[in-house]
């Protein structure tokens, strides 16, 4: 099987489309797979890592307070499908399988051109721009939430998958995390998503103090490689010595860590919140107010609404808000336990398998 892939921009639209195509290198031993994408996105960067190639175009996504940029965003367009379309003249793929993100429309509209079947991917409840400017192109429309059938024009070709998981996260044992890793007390993970978060970074810096004299409370906070100097020299300044606390740029073993914690507070993106979900894990969710359509607050309410996570919304955040939720968790287990109950009822973790065979199903066409 020949695949063609597409998304990019953050680790939200690229990371579904690396584990999507690792599960299906699993299953065929004949798989070959080739990702389209920009220089400036994180594609550039995770896609050669993960091993695959990679062919890059220049587009942008549409400027939604600034309708004169979109002149030159059309232009672009123009000229990515024209390169789309060579691209899939001579990889001749089977398929085509997108993740969302202004990179995947030109990918789509140069396959439905080419008679070479699609399906996009959307992991929100909202579906984007892109996804809903997709529907006539693509065979099929993988959604990760039952609600966002209801909100597509085309029902029919919709299939609920739910978010691809990587495999080593659906693996992993908190117990065996805890052991390799050290932790031996309540342990509570911070990150802001691939790209950091300020807001979250800001609070840190003020949390870590009333941490580090409560004790007894194991830290790691990521705060995303561009902020990392910056929030370090602040948090040095406190003048902390507790090998509780580690401030890192980036976390590279996110299934351990996030299979060892006892409470997540992170960014409420669609693959994050699958992730959690996946793990049973009690979290504290910080929408991203900068979003297309709010989605990250949407994907944050449902959780909220089933009992499965606690909500903060950047305006409401403040280190001791944030602070008397840690404690208030980690203080009340029955608590705990009861989301993670509800979290494993809403967590679906077969959605590589279904999209695999919807692959399989387009090439054997």
């Amino acid at each position: 099987m020949k695949v063609l892939f597409a998304g990019g921009g953050t680790g939200g639209h690229i990371n579904p489309a690396i584990s999507i195509a690792d599960y299906a290198a699993s299953q065929d031993e004949n798989f070959q797979a080739l990702f389209v994408g920009t220089m400036r996105g994180l594609e550039s960067k995770l896609v050669p890592k993960a091993g695959y190639d990679i062919k890059y175009i220049d587009i942008a996504g549409f400027d939604r307070k600034n309708m004169l940029k979109n002149i030159s965003v059309l232009k672009k367009l123009f000229k990515s499908k024209k390169d789309c379309k060579n691209i899939i003249k001579e990889f001749k793929p089977d398929c085509v399988v997108c993740t969302g993100g202004y990179v995947s429309g030109p990918v789509i509209m140069a396959a439905a051109k080419a008679g070479v079947p699609s399906l996009i991917h959307e992991q929100n409840v909202y579906p984007g721009l892109t996804v809903k400017g997709s529907e006539k192109y693509v065979k099929y429309l993988a959604v990760s939430f039952d609600e966002t059938v209801n909100l597509m024009n085309e029902k029919e070709k919709c299939v609920v998958t739910g978010n691809p998981i990587r495999t080593e996260l659906l693996n992993a044992d908190k117990e065996k995390s805890r052991k390799k890793l050290g932790i031996d007390k309540p342990f509570v993970l911070v990150f802001g998503g691939s790209l950091g978060a300020q807001k979250i970074n800001d609070t840190m810096i003020d949390l870590i103090p009333k941490l580090a004299k409560k004790g007894g409370i194991k830290l790691l906070f990521g705060t995303g490689d561009r902020n990392y100097k910056a929030v370090k020299e602040e948090v040095d300044k406190l003048g902390i010595d507790s090998p509780d606390i580690d401030v890192v740029p980036y976390i590279d073993n996110m299934a351990e860590v996030m299979a060892a914690s006892d409470v997540v507070i992170a960014r409420s993106g669609a693959i994050t919140v699958s992730e959690i979900a996946a793990l049973g894990k009690p979290s504290i969710l910080i929408p991203s107010p900068n979003v297309v359509r709010n989605h990250q607050e949407q994907n944050a309410r449902e959780f909220e609404k089933n009992g499965a996570a606690e909500v903060i919304t950047e305006d409401e955040l403040t280190a001791d808000k944030l602070y008397s939720k840690i404690v208030s968790m980690l203080e009340d287990t029955k608590k705990l336990d009861a989301m993670s109950e509800n979290l494993l009822k809403m967590a679906k973790t077969d959605a590589l398998l279904k999209i695999y065979e919807l692959m399989k199903k387009m090439s054997d066409r």
